[in-house]
């Protein structure tokens, strides 16, 4: 699956490198701290999936420019602020394998700098003159707040549902992907279809945080670059745990198991209870039918290689490892 992504940025190389261009232009400093940590941050950018996507839904109807770049960069420095904030909130030590900001520097500056990103975004957005391009990315941005405040609120209970969950990884995943799609679009073409494409990116970006879910279960820190089973540890339940809980017989029985099994990180057993109740099977379903959903806004739009390109990153995220 790596390849896929890998081939999806080669044929968007160029456009990478003027993203790429904007992205540290737009978050230079005369403060050498805030430059210090943001060269360690960008150091671990990951996969640049956001940007990707922005990019290619440009080019749909027309060739990337200014508007395109400019979009890109602004959605990844709202990602990147978010993670770090992420961070903070979850107590997070490790991300894609490396230390976070808030394990090196502490709480205080992975939140200043997470905060410094949001500003620097806001500068983005004023140079837009654009009043669409501003109300995307401020309803995105409120979006964003509201789903890792129902995440918190959720945890505390211990009684998501599976509507509020959907609820909630809409707000604080989904919408930025739509949103990066969209704007890419719209600094094209803004016609109908940016609905469509908004859409594309709202679906994928669902299946990706249910992906991120089964990581979460079954997979390994040297793949995932963070511990198993970290969600649960820290209250906070996913669709494999959301399903079992509300679909098993014997749930309080079950569900004193898995809190015994959690504290004494029993990760064999842990998995063992969500497989034979369906957990697994239920959140893949769930991605492929997302998929689809995604797949299906994409019959819109004549058959191109960029087109192609999109279907790929659908196919990227039904079959990554990490």
């Amino acid at each position: 699956m790596k390849k896929i992504i890998n081939h999806i940025a080669s044929e968007i190389s160029d456009d990478l490198v003027l993203y790429n261009k904007y992205l540290y232009d737009s978050l230079n400093s005369k403060v050498g701290l805030i430059n210090k940590v943001l060269k360690y941050v960008i150091k671990f950018k990951g996969k640049q999936f956001r940007p990707m996507l922005c990019i290619l839904c440009s080019k749909l109807k027309g060739n990337s420019n200014d508007m395109t770049f400019l979009s890109a960069s602004t959605v990844e420095m709202l990602h990147v602020a978010t993670l770090l904030h992420d961070d903070v909130v979850d107590e997070s030590y490790l991300r894609r394998g490396w230390p976070t900001i808030n394990k090196i520097w502490g709480n205080k500056l992975a939140i200043l700098i997470g905060d410094y990103m949001f500003s620097k975004s806001l500068d983005n957005i004023a140079s837009f003159n654009n009043f669409e391009h501003i109300k995307i990315l401020s309803n995105t941005s409120k979006r964003l707040s509201e789903g890792e405040i129902l995440q918190i609120e959720n945890s505390k209970t211990k009684n998501m549902s599976e509507e509020i969950y959907f609820k909630m990884i809409s707000d604080k995943t989904a919408s930025l992907i739509g949103a990066s799609c969209k704007l890419g679009y719209i600094s094209v073409m803004n016609d109908k279809k940016k609905d469509n494409v908004e859409k594309f990116g709202e679906y994928l970006g669902i299946a990706y945080q249910l992906k991120d879910d089964l990581f979460d279960v079954l997979g390994k820190l040297k793949d995932t670059g963070k511990p198993a089973m970290l969600d649960l540890k820290k209250n906070m339940l996913t669709l494999p745990y959301i399903y079992i809980l509300n679909n098993m017989k014997n749930k309080n029985i079950k569900l004193s198991k898995i809190k015994y099994y959690t504290k004494r990180n029993d990760f064999k057993n842990l998995k063992n209870i969500i497989y034979d109740n369906g957990g697994i099977e239920y959140t893949n379903k769930m991605i492929e039918e997302y998929s689809k959903k995604a797949y299906n806004q994409l019959e819109y739009f004549d058959d191109s290689k960029y087109k192609q390109l999109l279907i790929d990153a659908i196919d990227f995220n039904r079959g990554r490892k990490f």
